[in-house]
């Protein structure tokens, strides 16, 4: 079976919160026969500050977060991409902010940390600076799941065309983009770039956000979607905490290719 899972949030500032509304979108997800399931960015917190981001991070290989996904996804005999979760970075006051990948026997297989960095000033006044929190990865990541070769991103990343381009290049069949899209910049361009890194790099996208007003006031777009190495939107959830589902068709990503072989045409 090549079913995956894309899981869309409204986390709150409260991990223990979080943690049991991952654990009923898990169950749904593996319920319905899923062997993969994807959870957001900042799934387990969507912090109040920086300070109470500092105080949830954890070492990596050891916390609360962690054991989590490790006993649920043994528990469930699923694979979990797990959004992202904050790390202990080497600079001081700052954390990565990494995707860990946990196989069907809970063991953590795969880690990426977040290397574009979403520093920008909007033009209704929002302003982000994650910068001055996180410290950015510097090596991308792909990992062999029993649905294909899965290329690891996140979020911001999703501006980069030439990061996508190097996962493609690596052989990735899937790309991964939990994300936490303000409710601004996803009305703009969310789908628009999934789209177009999908039909880049003839891929299966798939793409679980945050959703809705959070604690910290901050509003993010949702829109939790799944698009085909065509550009075909397979399934799309709006609004609200949930589950959306796709087989992972392999056929379907050599006949794209085959049709329109514009991997083997590219010029670096």
């Amino acid at each position: 079976m090549n079913k995956a899972a894309v899981i869309q949030m409204n986390s709150s500032s409260r991990v223990e919160d979080n943690l049991k509304l991952a654990t009923t979108l898990l169950q749904q997800a593996a319920g319905q026969g899923a062997v993969l399931a994807v959870l957001p960015e900042n799934f387990s917190q969507m912090p109040l500050s920086e300070k109470q981001r500092l105080q949830a991070a954890e070492p990596f290989s050891a916390g609360p977060i962690q054991d989590f996904l490790s006993e649920i996804s043994n528990q469930l005999k699923l694979w979990i991409i797990a959004g992202t979760i904050s790390i202990n970075a080497k600079t001081e006051n700052k954390v990565r902010s990494s995707c860990l990948v946990y196989d069907e026997q809970g063991q953590c297989v795969c880690r990426y940390d977040k290397q574009h960095l979403f520093d920008v000033d909007l033009a209704n006044g929002e302003s982000y600076k994650e910068s001055s929190y996180i410290e950015p990865g510097n090596q991308a990541q792909l990992i062999n799941t029993p649905i294909g070769r899965i290329g690891l991103s996140i979020c911001y990343d999703l501006r980069f065309p030439e990061y996508y381009r190097h996962l493609s290049e690596q052989g990735a069949d899937i790309i991964t983009v939990p994300s936490a899209f303000t409710f601004t910049t996803g009305q703009a361009h969310w789908l628009t770039l999934l789209r177009a890194r999908a039909i880049e790099n003839q891929v299966y996208i798939l793409a679980p956000g945050q959703t809705g007003k959070h604690d910290n006031g901050r509003s993010t777009f949702g829109h939790s979607v799944i698009f085909d190495p065509w550009g075909e939107q397979l399934e799309l959830l709006k609004d609200g905490n949930g589950v959306i589902f796709t087989e992972i068709n392999h056929n379907r990503i050599v006949q794209v290719r085959e049709q329109i072989p514009c991997l083997k045409h590219r010029k670096l």
